[in-house]
Formats: C-alpha cells, structure tokens, sequence
C-alpha cells in the first residue's frame, strides 16, 4: 500500500480527534488506542504516524469538543443561539440552555454532550493530563457559566447544578430518579416553575 498524500494524513488525524472526543465523553479516557482506530475505520499502526501520545491526542480531543460546542452555540440552529439571535432575551436563553442541558436526549447522548460534564472526571483522576489541558478546560467552564450568567450571578452556581444533575442523572439512568434529578435542577434553575414539566426530549 502506498504513503498516503499529506491531505489525507491531516484529514485521518481530524478524523481521529474527533473520534476520541466522542468517545472519551461516551466512555472515558481509558478507552484504547486499538478500539478508537477501529471506530475511526483506521489502522492501530496509524495512530503513532499521527500523534506522539495518547495524552497529546486527549488534549487534542478536549480541545475539539469544546470547539466543536462553541460552533454549536453560535448557530441559529441551537435552541438557545437562535433565541438569543432573534428575539434578544438573554433570560429566554438561558432558560432553552438550561432545559436543553438538562435534557433526557443529553443525558443518554454523553458522546455529543457537553466537555465540561464529559471530561470532568477523567481529569479529576488524571493530574497530569489535568494540567495540560487545564488552559483549556477552564476556559469552556467560564464560557459555559457566562452564557449562564445573570446580573450579579456569575453563572458558576447554576453550572455547577446542571453538571451534577447530569452525572447524577447518567449514572442513576435505569430508576425513575434519574428523571427526578434533572426535573429538580431545572425547577431550582428556573424558578418561576416554567420547568416543572417532564424533561425534554431533544432530537437531532
């Protein structure tokens, strides 16, 4: 088999990226190297052509999750990105974030979620892969709680509830609790009790 042409190298390296950033939310960091080549339709021996380490790849991987969301947001196409656009009520969409957020469609789709939840907990147990990806992390959680933000509120709090009813609601996804906890952080986030509905069920 011939090389492959220095488009096709950058073209296989974006696919593996983006690749490790779905499935690193979906399962992890320890997922391994042999399984994400084989989801990235490529071969094991290619991933040393392309990347120094794995660690180099879950920077990379970070990185392009928080990208890949910033994209997301700016489109009319987000619930959120296009009432802001449109009708210029922040209140409104914070509020479509927040119930987009704390979705049964994102709870059950961790690989196409939100990095903030996603890689919380790898990092926590990874120091030093923490601190290299550190700058980044840090700045989609200030991005993400901005968009949250209201008046005095800097918007770290309600972030914090949003993430926690997720990784709570994940991990209880088989009891009805589940559904109870991101019911519960949408009313606590809304207040006014315009999210006491059943969560929303998002489609793509």
């Amino acid at each position: 088999m011939g090389r492959v042409s220095k488009a096709q190298a950058q073209e296989n390296r974006k696919r593996v990226v983006a690749t490790a950033s779905r499935m690193f939310r979906e399962k992890g960091t320890a997922v391994s190297i042999a399984d994400l080549m084989k989801a990235a339709g490529l071969t094991h021996g290619g991933f040393h052509k392309q990347f120094a380490s794995k660690e180099e790849l879950v920077d990379e991987a970070i990185a392009h999750a928080f990208d890949e969301q910033a994209a997301a947001h700016s489109s009319a196409a987000h619930p959120a990105a296009a009432i802001g656009e449109h009708a210029g009520e922040h209140e409104a969409a914070r509020r479509a974030l927040i119930e987009d957020y704390l979705s049964l469609w994102h709870r059950d789709h961790a690989g196409d979620g939100c990095p903030v939840s996603g890689f919380a907990a790898d990092l926590g147990r990874e120091p030093e892969q923490a601190a290299r990806a550190r700058p980044v992390y840090v700045s989609g959680v200030r991005n993400r709680a901005a968009r949250l933000a209201t008046g005095d509120d800097d918007g770290l709090a309600q972030l914090c509830t949003m993430v926690g009813a997720l990784v709570l609601a994940r991990a209880t996804r088989d009891d009805p609790i589940s559904e109870e906890l991101l019911q519960a952080a949408r009313t606590a986030l809304t207040e006014s009790g315009a999210g006491q509905g059943e969560p929303r069920l998002r489609t793509r």
